[in-house]
């Protein structure tokens, strides 16, 4: 039987979420990740370093692969100081994050101006203690428009913190690849469901919930060139899920909750994907070598198998609706 072997594979881009969630979905990061880059949107959010690491230790209780590493990171607000800041570094966070306020789930602490004086102070501590920067970078704009109308304020930042390393959260719109390319200390993620759907997934027939995400996903051309991003392994971009479990009632319900859960799916769909475009030799720098390198990450021991034995997607996992439900992929976990 045809398998292929990844070593180190890392999510740079996760939402465990808490409680009883949490214990139903971070087994399934577990087993195909060497780590992950876990997002600090909680109610309420991480806004220091003991909120976090509490958070971090509550992950690895209920995660039975124990050499699994959540990679743990601060909420960006004004509150944020050198002293926080140099705390998060010597214990091992080495992520901020930025939510424009109220540009997605659990953005309502997030930053109301980006470009004002006391987050561009937190941001220049930030690149003298050398953090990583990560921004869902869209704004309060038209749904289709946001992630362009952003690029003014990741330009800035680019421009006045050049030493900064600045990631450009799942990124979505092919417009944006430019940007990414043109400056040396931007780089960015991509998503699974964002390299391989379109709108029409979620709106182009009967309404459907389960695809709804933010950032919104774009057109056919925009998937398209975002594939190419991935295939190729461009070595600006790496691999982050984005997979954010709601439960199928709050997806279902008249508000919709936004976010996309891939986690269960997430390796066996990467390899279909790949395969079917006869791209398998660049999966493992994909979702590995190019983190590594872009984040600084040493390479985990761990190594996972993938076979090429037809998965069926289940319709329903832990209550949540995933990625694909239903549909049966043409790779396998070992």
């Amino acid at each position: 039987m045809e398998q292929i072997i990844l070593k180190s594979p890392l999510d740079m881009h996760l939402h465990l979420r808490d409680g009883e969630i949490l214990k139903s979905v971070v087994k399934y990061t577990a087993q195909s990740f060497s780590g992950a880059l876990v997002m600090p949107n909680l109610n309420p959010p991480l806004l220091n370093v003991d909120s976090a690491l509490a958070y971090q230790k509550r992950i690895l209780e209920v995660c039975d692969d124990k050499s699994f590493n959540p990679m743990m990171s601060l909420y960006l607000t004004e509150s944020l100081d050198r002293a926080e800041l140099q705390k998060a570094k010597e214990r091992g966070i080495r992520f901020i994050k930025l939510y424009p306020k109220g540009a997605t789930t659990g953005s309502e602490s997030g930053v109301s101006e980006v470009l004002n004086t006391k987050i561009l102070e937190i941001l220049e501590i930030a690149q003298e203690l050398g953090l990583v920067l990560s921004i869902h970078g869209e704004s309060n704009g038209f749904v289709l428009e946001r992630e362009v109308e952003f690029h003014i304020i990741f330009a800035k930042l680019a421009q006045t913190f050049p030493h900064l390393k600045i990631i450009f959260e799942h990124l979505s719109d092919c417009r944006s690849i430019d940007l990414v390319e043109k400056y040396p200390n931007l780089y960015a993620t991509l998503t699974l469901h964002h390299i391989s759907l379109s709108l029409d997934d979620v709106i182009g027939g009967a309404l459907n919930p389960h695809t709804f995400c933010k950032p919104i996903l774009k057109t056919p051309k925009d998937r398209d060139a975002l594939l190419q991003l991935a295939l190729s392994a461009h070595k600006k971009f790496s691999f982050g899920s984005d997979s954010a479990p709601h439960l199928q009632t709050s997806k279902e319900s008249a508000k919709g909750a936004a976010g996309i859960f891939s986690s269960p799916i997430l390796l066996p769909a990467l390899a279909t994907l790949f395969d079917a475009h006869k791209r398998l030799e660049n999966l493992e720098q994909f979702i590995s070598g190019n983190a590594q390198r872009i984040y600084g990450i040493e390479e985990a021991k761990k190594q996972v198998v993938l076979v090429k034995k037809p998965m069926v997607v289940p319709q329903n996992i832990e209550g949540i609706v995933p990625l694909y439900a239903g549909k049966t992929l043409n790779w396998s976990l070992a």
